[in-house]
């Protein structure tokens, strides 16, 4: 018999072994930490009681499912889990959250519900399909083994020898200045939403971020060009979250720089891998500057949205 009820806090640890389970089939290897689980059970923008559902089939934990609506008026975003031979499973859940969702996006023009899934996910393209969705977007996660030995520390591009990197552990202001800079290079970006530092803080989870593996680009006269996020509270790898560089500098080879700085980074920290996620239809040409430096593909997910008219 299937029951469903809201997730809770406590719920954090069956939920990451049914997720690293899905991972496994969807991937080959495990690829969800506890934290973030436990982050997004704890995001301030998710309501559990409401926006949170655990489908159980005698006893058993079968799919899970999560709705936030931080990205602005008419948008609501979801994770959404299943094994994949409880596909009736996966479909109650769909249903609860489409409905969940209208009452979340309260008739917005536009309004649309959007969901990840591997581009072999468990759950049955034919059912969600048939509710409706269809994949707009594909991104990928590339990786780059470390084990060969740590890349060396870059050298400034050819014409750029005054291009500093500094951390962002030092200045106090730093890190709003990151934030205003991912702001801005990150603008143009597939489904970027533009948000004040406190709550970009809450969204990346990134209140106790370790802001020493953060790093801004300057150029004499020109000021900050350039900057990179990374973190490394993952157990897989050493992740590069946001590479992102000034409009009216990009194409100076200031962004393969960040790039390798990060390499080097956590080659030395003892990473045998890192990783980072990228829109293959980005118009700045990120995927061929990461195929360039050598990075292959993990896995790949498609964006799926649902029209909430």
């Amino acid at each position: 018999m299937l029951t469903v009820r809201p997730a809770g806090p406590g719920d954090a640890g069956d939920i990451c072994a049914l997720l690293n389970t899905i991972d496994r089939i969807e991937t080959g290897r495990p690829e969800t930490d506890l934290r973030m689980v436990e982050a997004d059970l704890n995001h301030p923008d998710v309501d559990l009681a409401t926006d949170s559902w655990l489908a159980f089939e005698d006893r058993r934990l079968v799919a899970y499912a999560l709705l936030w609506a931080d990205s602005g008026p008419g948008r609501v975003d979801s994770d959404h889990y299943v094994l994949p031979d409880r596909q009736a499973a996966g479909a109650r859940l769909l249903e609860l959250m489409e409905a969940r969702a209208r009452e979340m996006a309260a008739g917005a023009p536009g309004a649309r519900l959007r969901l990840q899934l591997n581009v072999r996910p468990t759950l049955d393209l034919d059912l969600i399909t048939g509710y409706g969705w269809r994949p707009v977007r594909r991104y990928q996660v590339m990786t780059l083994d470390l084990t060969a030995g740590p890349p060396p520390a870059p050298e400034p591009p050819a014409g750029l020898s005054g291009l500093t990197l500094r951390d962002c552990a030092a200045d106090p202001a730093d890190p709003r200045r990151a934030h205003a800079l991912i702001e801005e290079t990150f603008a143009a970006h597939f489904g970027h939403v533009d948000r004040a530092y406190e709550t970009w803080l809450d969204h990346l989870d990134a209140r106790d971020l370790d802001w020493s593996l953060v790093w801004i680009a300057s150029l004499p006269a020109l000021g900050d060009v350039g900057v990179l996020l990374t973190r490394d509270d993952r157990t897989a790898m050493g992740w590069l979250s946001h590479i992102g560089v000034r409009a009216d500098q990009r194409g100076r080879g200031i962004g393969g720089h960040l790039l390798r700085h990060g390499f080097a980074v956590y080659a030395a920290r003892g990473r045998d891998t890192v990783g980072l996620g990228v829109d293959i239809a980005n118009e700045t040409g990120a995927l061929g500057l990461y195929e360039r430096h050598g990075m292959g593909v993990r896995y790949a997910v498609d964006t799926w949205e649902l029209p909430l008219r």
